[in-house]
């Protein structure tokens, strides 16, 4: 079916008049006052059947693309409870691994609830993790791939089985992430190969021999510090180049790589870009990564929520233009090209972390998605600018996936 977002300004510019079929844009061009005939568009001749969307002048985005989101932790939705945690992975691990089965609600019922709620918040591209270890077996995992399925029209989500208790410390673990691999998960998880392991090597042995084995790429949680996670990502990097898997690995968080000393983290961009190893940012506080040295350096990056208000952390609410302001605030930007390349980053970019062969940012100033034949992901958000959408983060968004109306604030689809 025809679909025709009558009104709207792509990237916060002219008004347009954009059409969609077959999932993809097929004509973009000047805007039709409301009310016309939709025959009227000089996108070209509707079919009879063609359906309008009016933009009433909001502003035309690529959907969000969440790439580093724990979906089998949330609590959206469910009472407030006061955070336990004590510091440090392991300890944050423990006191999840105490409280999640006493939720109120099922991982399929708060994961398939939360997700809801980001497709609604303009989300349609999603990587999810899913833990899996000796305590929880598959149960997470399942619940994870339960949500997928209840919204498979709405999103399109890519699952990772996440080793969050480490691979070396609890005899079974490694067995179960493979059964998760053998059980349809889309990527492989790591975490911490020095801080947490105690033992790089083996540690990534196991994960990128899974990866060979069963043809999937790979997603690395690195929260190890300064030159920690240096080593650990050059470890990381040497893998990657060794097994052939440029463009399949993924580094997340590194929280500790922007502490590293000018030289040492340029020499680390630099290689990351030749390796085409890719970073997902949930924009925590302190340090940021440095992302316009990232984008000037071919990196693919793209951003995420993580856990949402869950047994790690009482923060997160689903909503992806909430984590974009949070990206531009913790980077201290203020002009406005670098608060838009917040919102590429958290859109286009973190699409091309997720397939890359998808289209990726050239630069901090590249604004693309938007044309002719781009994939029809897209979101209406309310606002004067870009930025001042980022700024007021307003509700009335209408969400579209595959070129089809999936969430629309002014009216129930």
């Amino acid at each position: 079916m025809t679909l025709v977002l009558r009104n709207v300004r792509p990237w916060g510019g002219d008004a347009a008049d954009v059409t969609l079929d077959g999932g993809v844009i097929t004509a973009v061009g000047p805007a039709t006052p409301e009310g016309a005939a939709p025959g009227s568009a000089p996108v070209g001749s509707l079919s009879p059947d063609a359906a309008v969307v009016e933009g009433r002048g909001r502003i035309l985005l690529p959907s969000f693309s969440d790439v580093h989101v724990h979906l089998d932790s949330t609590r959206l939705g469910l009472p407030f409870r006061p955070h336990t945690g004590a510091p440090g992975v392991w300890n944050m691990m423990l006191n999840d691994r105490q409280n999640w089965r006493g939720a109120e609600a099922s991982v399929a019922e708060r994961a398939t609830m939360t997700l809801g709620a980001m497709i609604e918040r303009g989300t349609t591209r999603v990587r999810s993790y899913a833990q899996v270890d000796v305590d929880a077996g598959l149960e997470r995992f399942e619940g994870v791939l339960a949500a997928r399925e209840a919204h498979r029209d709405r999103a399109d989500v890519a699952v990772i089985a996440f080793p969050q208790a480490g691979l070396l410390r609890e005899a079974g673990s490694a067995e179960v992430l493979e059964e998760a691999l053998r059980l349809g998960a889309d990527v492989v998880g790591g975490i911490d190969p020095c801080a947490l392991e105690r033992d790089p090597v083996r540690h990534l042995d196991i994960v990128f021999g899974l990866a060979e084995k069963y043809s999937l790429p790979v997603d690395m949680h690195l929260h190890e510090p300064g030159q920690l996670g240096l080593f650990s990502a050059q470890l990381i990097m040497e893998r990657t180049k060794a097994l052939g898997m440029q463009g399949l690995v993924t580094i997340s968080h590194g929280y500790g790589l922007a502490d590293l000393p000018a030289g040492q983290l340029q020499e680390l961009i630099d290689e990351m870009g030749a390796l085409d190893v890719s970073m997902a940012t949930i924009a925590p506080a302190g340090a940021p990564l440095p992302l316009q040295q990232l984008a000037a350096a071919g990196v693919r990056v793209g951003l995420g929520q993580d856990g949402q208000r869950d047994y790690w952390s009482p923060y997160g609410n689903a909503d992806m233009l909430d984590r974009t302001w949070q990206l531009a605030f913790t980077s201290k930007f203020r002009a406005d090209e670098l608060i838009e390349h917040c919102v590429a980053v958290a859109t286009i970019g973190g699409s091309s972390v997720i397939d890359p062969a998808a289209q990726r940012l050239a630069s901090v100033a590249d604004r693309p998605g938007l044309a002719v034949g781009d994939p029809a992901e897209l979101v209406l958000v309310e606002g004067d600018t870009v930025t001042a959408a980022v700024m007021d983060r307003l509700p009335g968004r209408t969400v579209i996936h595959r070129g089809r109306v999936v969430a629309d604030a002014l009216q129930l689809v």
